[in-house]
């Protein structure tokens, strides 16, 4: 396998994960402000939504980058990501709303390519799957 084809799903895995790590530090920082965003868009239970939140970002973020269970975290972040653009950015009459709603769509589209194709070589999931088959 070529180097390149080799490092793309790394890299492809540290770049979507970036945005979700930035915002869950965000909300790490605030979750005031979060849990009131919540609130304010009629959401039940703002700070569980925080901390569902903060975790999906945060911890998800991680273990993308990582590989480890990759295509269930993908999937996840995947749903989560649908759920924000629907109930924080769906006035799409709103050109920042409509920008941020197709974002999150974009992000969705990534993730399940990730969930279709596995994190690639450079992973937890690659090392524990060359174990796996080792041993059988």
């Amino acid at each position: 396998m070529s180097s390149d084809v080799r490092y793309t799903p790394l890299l492809g895995r540290v770049l979507i994960a970036a945005i979700f790590l930035l915002s869950g530090f965000g909300k790490l920082t605030a979750p005031a402000a979060t849990a009131g965003y919540i609130a304010a868009v009629g959401l039940p239970l703002p700070y569980l939504g925080v901390i569902i939140a903060i975790l999906v970002e945060l911890v998800g973020g991680l273990l993308l980058i990582a590989g480890y269970q990759t295509r269930l975290v993908a999937l996840a972040m995947a749903v989560f990501s649908v759920a924000a653009a629907a109930f924080f950015h769906n006035n799409l009459g709103d050109q920042n709303q409509f920008i941020h709603f197709f974002k999150n769509i974009a992000m969705a589209g990534g993730l399940l390519q990730i969930v279709a194709f596995g994190a690639g070589s450079l992973s937890v999931d690659a090392v524990l799957n060359r174990k796996t088959v080792a041993t059988a």
